[in-house]
């Protein structure tokens, strides 16, 4: 009998829900069915506004909170019903959530903020809901984030190769996989991924990602731009270490360009941006003893992005960066995946979470749960 998790996520690229059906076990996860469903424009600015401190925010968040669900909702009624996959095999869903609020702090309490009422869900779709999985890891003193590395590690982790998962969303993050058993899995937040391209692309022309790279490629890197960009004091904080959009911005990034003595002309923005996120994951490996020796697989979004992915390569030679293609997995489904089998490791009490990478006291059991 099939054990079938369905896993919804929406990250802070914001451009689709992505949602995957799942076979998981103690032994074996395998990807049944996935799908993506675009974002309805009205309600991803909706969630841009709620990014960031604005009036009403309370009763704003409490009216997306719900639409956000409804929509989760119809997404995961419908990968069922397209995938004809059988209700009664069906344990529970991993929602994620949208995070419109990500605050890790170590002077003040953090606090993280993912929206998306899985009362809601749980009603529309009739389903077990299993979400709010970050909060736990920072009530035990951790950053809520990265969660993804533990299930990179559960899947990926091998002892004939050393490997490093870049994924690459609105954010970037690595996971570190030693090969060797007594080294810990470590990994954590290198800075943007997708989110200051798209957020400048959106700005200039209307577009909501730059295709491969393209416009990127068009320009040229402004080395002022970068050299201020990468003095930024957030990249010198050492692991655990997560981000979000209250960092990285369309409005952060307009105040770096009036800062500079001479204006940058549009394309050399997108170019200088693309070398930024190449960079800030390149010099986070680099970091890392032996990092030549390991295996680099991209995943994310931004594994598409044939120049960044050129950049990667150039920057991390001799070592070849690939796509978790090469592994046996499309790079698109890997976080959708990782909430669902979060979901598995809550139902099953087992912890979901290393402490080795949010930085929280101990291991712990992630999310709570929402009855069908």
């Amino acid at each position: 009998m099939k054990h079938i998790y369905i896993g919804l996520m929406s990250g802070t690229s914001l451009d689709s829900i992505d949602a995957v059906a799942v076979d998981i076990c103690a032994d074996h996860c395998t990807l049944l069915a996935a799908d993506n469903y675009t974002l309805p424009m009205e309600l991803r600015q909706q969630i841009l506004q709620l990014s960031q401190p604005g009036n009403h925010e309370i009763d704003r968040m409490g009216q997306l909170d719900i639409e956000l669900g409804k929509l989760f909702a119809k997404c995961c009624n419908q990968l069922i019903e397209e995938q004809s996959i059988d209700r009664a095999h069906i344990r529970a869903i991993g929602s994620h959530g949208q995070t419109i609020r990500h605050r890790p702090g170590k002077q003040q309490p953090g606090f993280t903020l993912q929206i998306g009422d899985p009362n809601t869900v749980a009603e529309h779709t009739g389903l077990t809901t299993v979400a709010d999985f970050r909060r736990r890891d920072m009530a035990a003193g951790g950053q809520g984030a990265p969660l993804v590395p533990a299930f990179h590690q559960d899947l990926f982790r091998t002892p004939a190769h050393n490997r490093m998962l870049i994924n690459i969303g609105g954010m970037s993050n690595i996971t570190v996989l030693p090969a060797r058993a007594n080294i810990t899995t470590t990994g954590y937040d290198t800075g943007p991924g997708n989110v200051l391209m798209d957020s400048w692309i959106k700005l200039q022309q209307g577009q909501t990602y730059d295709h491969n790279g393209q416009w990127a490629s068009s320009g040229t890197v402004n080395q002022s731009l970068l050299d201020q960009l990468l003095s930024l004091p957030w990249l010198e904080l050492p692991p655990p270490r997560s981000t979000g959009r209250e960092q990285f911005n369309l409005e952060w990034l307009q105040h770096q360009l009036v800062q500079l003595s001479s204006s940058v002309m549009p394309a050399d923005v997108q170019a200088t941006l693309l070398e930024y996120t190449a960079r800030t994951i390149s010099d986070a490996i680099q970091q890392h003893d032996q990092w030549s020796q390991y295996e680099f697989y991209l995943c994310g979004g931004g594994a598409h992005n044939q120049a960044l992915k050129q950049r990667l390569n150039t920057l991390l030679a001799p070592a070849k960066v690939e796509t978790t293609s090469a592994l046996g997995l499309d790079p698109d489904w890997i976080e959708a995946m990782a909430f669902a089998w979060l979901a598995w490791r809550t139902m099953e009490g087992l912890s979901g979470n290393l402490s080795t990478v949010t930085g929280a006291s101990g291991e712990r059991i992630l999310g709570a749960i929402w009855p069908a």
